[in-house]
């Protein structure tokens, strides 16, 4: 009796998480799973050098990133790099600058989230009234 490999779902959340955030039977079935599918064994490392640029800030390796991902035959990481050679300068600057818009993000979630729910009720007054105060 052979076990269940593991659903897509599954894989992909190894992928995505941590190296060190996995228990070593995870850790154990996504080497087995790796070995198994060289495609997946090059997205992993894909996503796993993308994910230490963005966390250690080092945007200046992206060039050398899409050009790592453009040598594999992955045809959904070959649109997301064509994705990003059209920005590649903010890209860049987003992976290398501290500064982050996600404040200003969320205060403009916040007012569509209210204007949404004031829609038809009342006029322009009430509606500024609680951006205002809310």
């Amino acid at each position: 009796m052979t076990a269940r490999p593991p659903s897509p779902r599954t894989v992909s959340g190894w992928i995505l998480s941590r190296p060190e955030a996995l228990t070593e039977p995870e850790q154990l079935q996504l080497n087995t799973v790796r070995a198994q599918c060289p495609e997946l064994d090059a997205l992993a490392r894909h996503v796993r050098s993308f994910a230490t640029m963005l966390t250690d800030r080092r945007g200046q390796l992206l060039p050398v990133w899409l050009d790592a991902v453009r040598q594999d035959d992955l045809p959904s990481l070959h649109t997301l790099a064509a994705g990003i050679d059209r920005d590649i300068d903010a890209v860049t600057a987003g992976l290398t600058l501290p500064w982050s818009s996600g404040v200003v993000e969320g205060h403009v979630n916040r007012i569509k989230m209210l204007k949404r729910q004031m829609y038809g009720r009342a006029g322009f007054g009430l509606l500024r009234k609680r951006v205002l105060l809310a």
